[in-house]
C-alpha cells in the first residue's frame, strides 16, 4: 500500500487530489467503521463516489482437513469485508450526486472449484455470497438509491501476491520467509488434496511453496495492471457484470453450457488446456 502511494505521488497528482492510506481488518466491523471515520476526517468530506471492495485471501479449502479458524478467517475477509464496507460507506455514497459500488467476486463465484483434487469451500462460499449480494443490490439500489450503481467483478487467474499474503495472514507471520508454522499449514493443505506428504522434507515443502507463489504471479494469463484497466473500463461503461481475463470468459461459457459436468475431472482438464492454466 505504501508502494502504491509512492507510485501515485511519483506519477504526479492533479492539483487538489490527495492519496491517503489506512489500515483496517475488513472482517472486523469496528475497524471498518474507524476506517470510514478516519477517511472522512482526513479528506474533510461526508460523501464518496466510488467504493471498491477488493480484500481477499485464500485458505480453509476443506471443511474436514482444515480447522474452523482458518475457514472462517477466509470467509470473514472475502465476504465480511464486502458486507461491512458496504454498510459503513453506503451513507456517504447516498450523499453523493452519483456513486458506484464495485465488489470483487471471482470465477469461484459461479464455479466452486480450482480443480478436482483441491477442495475450495471457504473462498468459493464467500465469492458466491459476494456475487449474489451484488446482483441483489442492483434492484435494491434501483428502488431505494437510483443514483448508485453496482458492479460485480469476476476475475480468473490474475497475477497477484494472494498466495503469499494468504500464507502470511493464515499463519500469523508477516515474514516472507517460510516459518515452521507455515510449513505445517502447507503440509496440511497438500494432504487435504490427497497427496502423500510423509516423504517430503521441510526444505522440499519450502521449495514447493515458493514455486507455487512465483508461478501464480509470473505465469498468470492476466496481470494485475491489465485486470485494473478491465475493471475500471467496465465501471465507466456501467457494466454490472465484469469478467476479467479470457480464462474467466471461457469458464463462464463452459459452466453455463454443461453445469452438471462442471465438477468432473474431464471438465477441468479440458478447461485448463483451453485457458492455459498451469497452476496445479
Amino acid at each position: 500500500m505504501a508502494d502504491t502511494q509512492r507510485l501515485c505521488a511519483a506519477a504526479g497528482l492533479p492539483q487538489g487530489l490527495r492519496v491517503t492510506t489506512h489500515l483496517a481488518d475488513v472482517s472486523d466491523e469496528g475497524q471498518v467503521t474507524r476506517f470510514r471515520d478516519e477517511f472522512a476526517e482526513r479528506h474533510d468530506t461526508d460523501k464518496i463516489h466510488l467504493l471498491f471492495n477488493n480484500a481477499g485471501i485464500g485458505g480453509g479449502g476443506s471443511m474436514i482437513a482444515h480447522g474452523r479458524e482458518e475457514w472462517e478467517r477466509t470467509f470473514n475477509i472475502c465476504w465480511g469485508g464486502v458486507y461491512h464496507c458496504t454498510r459503513a460507506f453506503l451513507p456517504m455514497l447516498q450523499k453523493a450526486e452519483e456513486g458506484h459500488i464495485v465488489n470483487t467476486s471471482s470465477v469461484n463465484g459461479f464455479w466452486a472449484s480450482i480443480g478436482p483434487h483441491m477442495p475450495h469451500t471457504a473462498y468459493s462460499a464467500a465469492k458466491f455470497a459476494v456475487k449474489g449480494f451484488s446482483e441483489a443490490l442492483i434492484t435494491d439500489l434501483r428502488i431505494n438509491a437510483p443514483h448508485i450503481k453496482c458492479s460485480v467483478v469476476m476475475p480468473g487467474h490474475i497475477g497477484t501476491s494472494i498466495p503469499l499474503n494468504s500464507r502470511k495472514i493464515q499463519s500469523g507471520s508477516d515474514s516472507d520467509a517460510v516459518t515452521e508454522r507455515q510449513i505445517a499449514f502447507a503440509r496440511a493443505r497438500l494432504a487435504s488434496t490427497g497427496r502423500d506428504v510423509s516423504g517430503l522434507s521441510d526444505d522440499q515443502i519450502r521449495k514447493t511453496i515458493a514455486e507455487r507463489e512465483r508461478r501464480f504471479t509470473e505465469e498468470a494469463p492476466t496481470s494485475a495492471a491489465e485486470a485494473a484497466k478491465i475493471i475500471l473500463d467496465g465501471v465507466k461503461a456501467d457494466q454490472w457484470r465484469i469478467l476479467v481475463g479470457d480464462d474467466a470468459h471461457k469458464i463462464d461459457e463452459r459452466v453455463r453450457r454443461s453445469p452438471e459436468q462442471a465438477y468432473d475431472v474431464d471438465f477441468f482438464e479440458a478447461f485448463a488446456r483451453a485457458a492455459g492454466w498451469r497452476i496445479p
